[in-house]
């Protein structure tokens, strides 16, 4: 049996050595995965334990999605230590925390610590560099990619595809590289990628955007629709502060207006948008936050961004291993909600792209140099970019994070009130306290965060309300027309608004898992996805088999989050 150890041993060689490409024009597989973050190798997991051929691609060189190429540490909900993930991914998260232990000189505390959190970070329990979830993540598939089950192609983009009638026959992939073209033919086609990409490219119907309340009957839906509305990306960096040194970069060309830019959004904001002080996402007061690198301590109802997501804690290792402490900038500040990267020319989305980079670093230019510190003085010069943990040569992230996706027309569509706490108090007339979320009879896993929609393209502030731990239905992973063709990350059937609660790390691993063993089983059984959820015997089955292989579909009662 290949054991934990072996399988970092492995994955430290997949760091070296990239994957071994084919050089065939035609690749064949079971179940070919377009997009190689958090649901589509989750989705690989899942095909491969059920005997499938698995062809992975990925726009990157990195696979994880959100924990890697986007750096962004999990946000999970607070039972995930013990409840509302699936095998896989609470494996996923201990190879995390074991890699640390194997590797790093941690402290005898920290080493101690159960429930390690390399990074002390508040947002999440386990906050990491994003290069140890690279290393977990190839050392879980090094052993299907070492016996041939399991093909990875690594900085490819699907570029078209071959549709007949309901069926996708095939999909075209370009190295990002060498220009090349392959194309992949598959009984199944998994989109797990962050935009939705191979929706428009199949003609699978799909949604953008805001639904109206005619259309969703949700409560915080617009009277109409605003399919170009979209959520902020961000353009995540990692950041060190050395005291005494100077690391100013040049002035971004687009500071000007950034350092003078007021957002103009639906409701108001307390002043320029770089500054600490920021709407409450939750009641959208005004609150103070500031920045505390050398851990000095901030004044009392001062947010402490710098530990918001820090990922590296240099007091939970060896003294003298890490000269600083580091943090991802993933803030308010930060996110980019100018116009959006999809439905759009590809122009418009460049000039997007480029803004929300350049929003990045503008803010980072302001806390070097104009930014207001706790003790009275102007800017930290000892902010120095991290390009060594992004991987890049801009000290950004590899990609941006994206929060919302294309989202197929799905037999079944989660809405605000099959989840959102308000809204099912006033539907059902109960004490929040008796509330659950809507039980799908489909369930094929569950999930828990709040409805978090961060500032929107259509000039919206945000959308941050209570909901209540739920389900995944399986009619949200299937196209209404096109029947080989599934979603495995954010492009299931929700709303904009269920959107910001279906979104996050242990949700999207349990779309994919869900959609991998899904294809899986479509190929064993001969029948469709949609035949297997309308006979209550193949459901019935295909969900023992999801919880016999650690996949959890019913929550115990829990109190709203």
């Amino acid at each position: 049996m290949t054991t934990r150890r072996d399988f970092l041993q492995l994955s430290s060689a997949f760091l070296v050595l990239p994957f071994t490409l084919a050089a065939a024009k035609e690749l064949r597989g079971d179940v070919a995965i377009i997009g190689g973050g958090l649901g589509g190798v989750a989705a690989a997991l899942a095909a491969l334990r059920n005997g499938q051929k698995v062809i992975l691609t990925e726009e990157t060189d990195w696979i994880g999605g959100q924990t890697t190429s986007q750096i962004v540490p999990p946000d999970e909900h607070r039972y995930i230590e013990s409840f509302g993930g699936t095998a896989t991914y609470r494996r996923y998260r201990s190879a995390i925390r074991e890699y640390y232990r194997q590797h790093y000189p941690l402290t005898e505390a920290a080493r101690a610590t159960l429930n390690l959190n390399p990074g002390n970070g508040s947002v999440s329990r386990i906050c990491h560099e994003p290069r140890v979830s690279v290393a977990v993540l190839e050392a879980m598939l090094a052993p299907y990619v070492s016996s041939g089950y399991l093909t990875i192609l690594l900085k490819h983009k699907p570029i078209a595809a071959e549709v007949q009638g309901n069926k996708v026959r095939a999909v075209t992939i370009k190295s990002l590289e060498s220009g090349q073209t392959r194309t992949i033919n598959a009984p199944y086609f998994l989109d797990a990628t962050e935009l939705g990409d191979l929706l428009p490219l199949t003609k699978t119907e799909y949604v953008t955007g805001f639904e109206s309340k005619q259309q969703t009957g949700e409560l915080h839906a617009p009277e109409q629709a605003q399919p170009l509305n979209m959520q902020a990306i961000t353009w995540c960096f990692a950041m060190e502060h050395r005291a005494g040194e100077d690391h100013t970069i040049d002035r971004p060309e687009d500071y000007p207006f950034w350092r003078d830019y007021i957002p103009k959004l639906d409701t108001p904001w307390p002043g320029k948008f770089l500054a600490w002080e920021q709407p409450h996402p939750h009641t959208l007061k005004s609150r103070v936050g500031s920045i505390d690198p050398e851990g000095n301590g901030l004044p009392p109802n001062v947010q402490n961004f710098w530990t918001y997501r820090r990922i590296i804690d240099r007091k939970n290792f060896a003294t003298g291993t890490f000269a600083a402490d580091t943090t991802v900038v993933n803030w308010p500040m930060n996110d980019y909600f100018l116009g959006p990267i999809i439905e759009v020319s590809e122009a418009e989305a460049a000039k997007h792209l480029r803004g929300a980079k350049q929003l990045s670093l503008s803010f980072l230019y302001w806390m070097q140099t104009e930014a207001p510190r706790p003790d009275g003085g102007i800017g930290w010069k000892g902010l120095r970019l991290r390009p060594d943990i992004t991987g890049t040569e801009d000290g950004l992230a590899k990609y941006p994070y994206i929060r919302e996706s294309r989202r197929i027309q799905a037999e079944f569509t989660v809405l605000e009130q099959h989840v959102g706490t308000e809204a099912r108090t006033a539907i059902l007339n109960q004490k929040a306290e008796d509330l659950t979320a809507e039980a799908f009879a489909d369930s094929v896993g569950v999930g828990s965060y709040r409805i978090d929609l961060h500032m929107s393209t259509g000039g919206n502030n945000y959308i941050d309300v209570s909901s209540l731990p739920f389900q995944i239905p399986l009619g949200a992973l299937i196209p209404k027309r096109v029947e080989n063709l599934l979603p495995a990350c954010k492009n299931l059937g929700v709303t904009h608004i269920t959107n910001g609660c279906y979104r996050l790390h242990p949700v999207e691993w349990n779309i994919g898992e869900a959609a991998g063993a899904l294809a899986a089983q479509a190929n064993l059984l001969k029948q469709t996805p949609r035949s297997i959820r309308n006979n209550k015997k193949l459901l019935a089955d295909f969900q023992a088999k999801l919880q016999q292989q650690g996949v959890e579909i019913a929550w115990p009662k829990l109190r709203p989050v």
